[in-house]
């Protein structure tokens, strides 16, 4: 028998054991536009919007996706046939349950910028929400500000009518919004970086500040950029999830979402025209993010790289694999417990030792089928090198730390499949530099775009230059990691 498409016509006729709408999808008018509707936004917003549809609210604060690269074209075309809806399977090691979601109600082709201003000018659109990773923001290493050398930046500068960047993006929306009396909106951050609302913020007051002046102050007092801290491991989906959900539950979608059943979105709240009530399905909102994102980003992030880095080269594919290996588990507690942990705020609300134990248990889950290389291409080096400088400052070692920089170092010298390499503006000459051995290696460590301040930071440099000595092998042996 052949499993049905997903698609609204199928609704009412879904196999047993998947959750359908209890929305109709035909009364959802859009209220955010989001820029980068990849897995992740799929697995946490959409979710969290879909939520609170299922209770019977927020009906007009559908989603928009807008993207601006060929892999926001492949969402596209797999969600259209099936009226944008999807299937959201959550799964650990006690079970799995699937789930259509059914909050974006477009999703638009990535065939330039005009048609995402279009939808940002729509009467109901009061979001501009983003997960365009790091690279996406345009900042300097160094000062963490706008690069006004990086390519996208200039010609936008020189173009700003026809933004090709999200910073410039903003800023033209802004304007249209400005020229046509209209209120300004917010723009929501949730990628995974220290102080994202405020980092966002800079950048798009400094570059319209270049373009227009006024403009630039009618932004800062306007328009809002909340800081958020988001949460939830979601692997990319392959071809094995598709056949599985056919498999197991006897329906046909062309790109689920398979993640974990933890989620956790805490914002700062402040918003420029209204929000959705997200508190009814257990958004946390509050005047400060800063505690709960350090946490989040020093524990969970920084050791998910420092896994996946050593993980590869112990050999491992798998996250799971990878935490499961009794030397790395022992690596990354003493990372958190003795490293990390101690850079935190000493009143956070939180049992820190619990949540250790949870991110533990979390990346064991073996039915996520996450692999060591989406987080060695995607996650940003600079989750690592915000505790080392919170460390240096203070007088303290960077023993795991530095170690987990060299193994992301010495993983650029080895791979050798360019669908593996590391996702970054600089990842050619980074990679060209890596397999130089020792004299590439100094050479990377000394660069200033990609290591900030520590570039030129003594201790620093010994202490990553130290680790890289003694991985004379691809396979890491235990006692280096103790």
């Amino acid at each position: 028998m052949i499993a049905p498409r997903l698609c609204r016509a199928t609704l009412g006729s879904l196999p047993e054991g998947v959750a359908g709408l209890t929305y109709d999808p035909s009364r959802i008018t859009a209220g955010i536009v989001h820029l980068g509707p990849g897995a992740f936004h799929r697995a946490h917003m959409a979710h969290y919007v879909h939520a609170q549809m299922s209770r019977g609210q927020a009906m007009d604060w559908g989603i928009i996706g807008a993207g601006l690269t060929s892999f926001d074209a492949r969402v596209r075309e797999a969600l259209a046939p099936q009226d944008w809806l999807y299937t959201l399977v959550e799964r650990d090691d006690q079970g799995a349950s699937a789930q259509v979601v059914g909050s974006i109600v477009e999703v638009l082709p990535p065939v330039g910028t005009g048609a995402i201003l279009d939808a940002i000018d729509r009467p109901g659109i009061r979001i501009v929400s983003l997960t365009v990773s790091e690279t996406g923001y345009c900042l300097d290493a160094t000062t963490r500000r706008l690069d006004r050398t990086n390519p996208l930046i200039a010609s936008d500068l020189a173009h700003p009518r026809q933004p090709g960047s999200v910073i410039g993006l903003l800023v033209e929306a802004c304007r249209r919004r400005r020229d046509a009396g209209r209120p300004a909106f917010t723009a929501l951050s949730c990628d995974n970086l220290p102080g994202n609302g405020g980092l966002l913020r800079a950048a798009v007051l400094e570059f319209a500040a270049q373009v227009d002046p006024g403009l630039g102050d009618w932004i800062a007092t306007h328009a809002r950029f909340p800081a958020t801290m988001v949460d939830r491991i979601t692997p990319v989906t392959r071809p094995e999830d598709v056949a599985m959900l056919t498999r197991t539950w006897g329906l046909n979608d062309g790109w689920p979402i398979v993640c974990e059943p933890y989620a956790q979105w805490v914002i700062e709240d402040d918003f420029a025209d209204g929000r959705p009530d997200w508190e009814a399905v257990g958004v946390q909102f509050t005047a400060d993010v800063a505690p709960y994102e350090r946490m989040k980003l020093r524990l969970l992030n920084a050791s998910h790289l420092a896994l996946a880095s050593l993980g590869w080269l112990r050999g491992h594919s798998m996250v799971a694999e990878a935490m499961r290996d009794p030397a790395l588990e022992r690596c990354i507690r003493a990372l958190m417990e003795t490293e990390l942990s101690p850079t935190l705020p000493a009143d956070l609300p939180v049992d820190l030792a619990a949540y250790q134990d949870r991110i533990v248990t979390r990346f064991s889950n073996r039915t996520l089928q996450d692999t060591v290389e989406r987080i060695n291409t995607d996650a940003s080096i600079n989750m690592l090198l915000d505790p080392i400088r919170d460390r240096l400052a203070d007088g303290r070692p960077i023993r795991r730390l530095s170690l987990a920089v060299a193994a992301w170092i010495r993983r650029l010298a080895l791979i050798e499949d360019d669908a593996l390499a590391l996702r970054h503006p600089l990842a050619d000459a980074l990679t060209s530099l890596a397999r130089g051995g020792a004299t590439g290696e100094a050479q990377i460590l000394a660069r200033s775009d990609v290591f900030g301040d520590l570039s030129g930071n003594a201790a620093f440099l010994t202490a990553v230059t130290r680790r890289l000595r003694v991985m004379t092998t691809v396979r890491i042996p235990a006692r280096v990691m103790l």
